[in-house]
């Protein structure tokens, strides 16, 4: 897992820089997320044929409820983007909120496919899984962190 984990953030991120368009940006990230994700989440889990039935079709709901989020997270970054050079005071406590808001939506939607994953698989696969999504996410939030400059 930690070579589909280094290749998935190399491919993510390889000379992506911020004051490239944020469209492309955003296009490149998901595109090698989709192609990456579902091959480390495989091996991470290690399901039987049985577990795979159930477990795939649920994954796929919810990265497709993932994916509304991420594009509100990448819509607020395309924002804040086109507004960095003359961001207002107002606009700054404006988009932290909304990053608040994207935030705490996030949390619920894990919360309650959490629930859902653990009414059809054991608690320790649900918890392997979403250790995943973490880790996953992690590596990603990195890099835009790494990318996105400090409000001026």
């Amino acid at each position: 897992m930690k070579k589909l984990v280094l290749s998935l953030a190399f491919a993510l991120f390889a000379g992506v820089v911020f004051s490239q368009t944020v469209n492309d940006y955003m296009e490149v990230q998901r595109a090698a997320l989709k192609t990456e994700k579902k091959a480390i989440v495989a091996e991470a889990m290690q399901l039987t044929e049985e577990e795979s039935t159930i477990f795939w079709p649920l994954y796929n709901e919810f990265n497709e409820k993932k994916y509304i989020i991420n594009t509100k997270v990448y819509n607020l970054i395309k924002k804040y983007a086109n507004e960095f050079e003359t961001l207002t005071n107002e606009q700054a406590v404006e988009l932290w909120n909304e990053s608040m808001k994207i935030e705490n939506e996030n949390s619920k939607l894990n919360a309650a496919y959490f629930k859902k994953f653990l009414k059809v698989m054991d608690g320790k696969k649900v918890v392997r899984y979403f250790q995943t999504e973490n880790k996953i996410a992690d590596i990603v939030n990195y890099q835009i962190t790494m990318e996105v400059p400090l409000v001026e």
